[in-house]
């Protein structure tokens, strides 16, 4: 019946995102069988920590669209999620699901929303960050960059970044008072501490800052980008101007769904240290 309920209410969903333009088609795709095994392995808890980011991040990716257009064009993919990018955002999420379906074990649940708080707080930093009067500066050393460029900060953010954080620790505490987790009763040790709400706080906030400013330094850094040969810029597209981009700089594997994959591990892994 579980996986029932997943697979009705993750379809539905992912109908929405498709004619809300949130999604595509082979992301809509990639939303319902996911959401089903967030449901069906997992419980409320898993599932709505993913819809929350999901919506969330629909909402303010259509903030103010028509100032962000002129950035977009620089992306390798824009704000409606293709496969690749739903699967880079909640994968790993759903590995752990499947991970404590089998092995009961509140690692599973700690590095879960150090990831869920990672995703979400990169997508608010990027599109509230991109609202910023002031430019963004470097993450290596503080110069200005131009709107919207890989590996920036700013003030703006960042504030989004830790606000986001700190929703989805806070959301993680109300839904495991609604559906608890059975990690807690599974397991011989002390489980307690996965009611305390400041600690699932302190592990959204934390995981989420230290996910975002590791997806900034690795696309300040080792991210794949290309230089358009007509107006000079660093982009992730192949095609700019109308024309065919060169390879700037990059590991030509670390896309920007890698980059993305890669700092949630790095966010998970911060929040799990909550639990030495």
């Amino acid at each position: 019946m579980d996986w029932l309920i997943g697979l009705v209410c993750a379809g539905l969903l992912a109908a929405l995102g498709y004619n809300k333009h949130w999604l595509s088609a082979s992301g809509t795709i990639a939303a319902t069988v996911m959401g089903t095994i967030y449901y069906g392995a997992g419980n409320l808890f898993w599932f709505g920590l993913l819809i929350l980011f999901f919506i969330s991040g629909s909402v303010l990716s259509r903030m103010k669209r028509e100032r962000k257009r002129s950035m977009e064009q620089d992306y390798a993919k824009g704000s409606r999620r293709d496969a690749g990018q739903v699967f880079a955002n909640g994968g790993l999420g759903m590995l752990l699901c499947l991970g404590n379906a089998l092995w009961p074990h509140p690692g599973w649940t700690l590095a879960f929303i150090g990831i869920m708080a990672t995703v979400t707080a990169d997508t608010w930093a990027t599109e509230i960050g991109s609202l910023s009067r002031k430019p963004p500066r470097s993450v290596l050393n503080g110069r200005v960059l131009e709107p919207g460029a890989s590996g920036g900060v700013s003030l703006r953010g960042t504030t989004a970044a830790a606000l986001a954080g700190l929703m989805i620790g806070l959301a993680a505490w109300l839904f495991t008072l609604v559906s608890p987790l059975p990690a807690a009763s599974s397991l011989n040790a002390d489980t307690s501490w996965l009611a305390s709400g400041w600690l699932m706080l302190a592990a959204g906030l934390v995981g989420g800052l230290v996910g975002c400013f590791a997806d900034s330094y690795l696309g300040a850094t080792v991210q794949l980008m290309y230089r358009c040969t007509v107006c000079g810029k660093q982009v992730e597209t192949t095609v700019h101007c109308g024309q065919p981009t060169v390879h700037a700089r990059g590991w030509r594997w670390m896309n920007n769904d890698m980059v993305n994959a890669v700092s949630s591990v790095i966010g998970g892994a911060a929040a799990l240290l909550f639990l030495i």
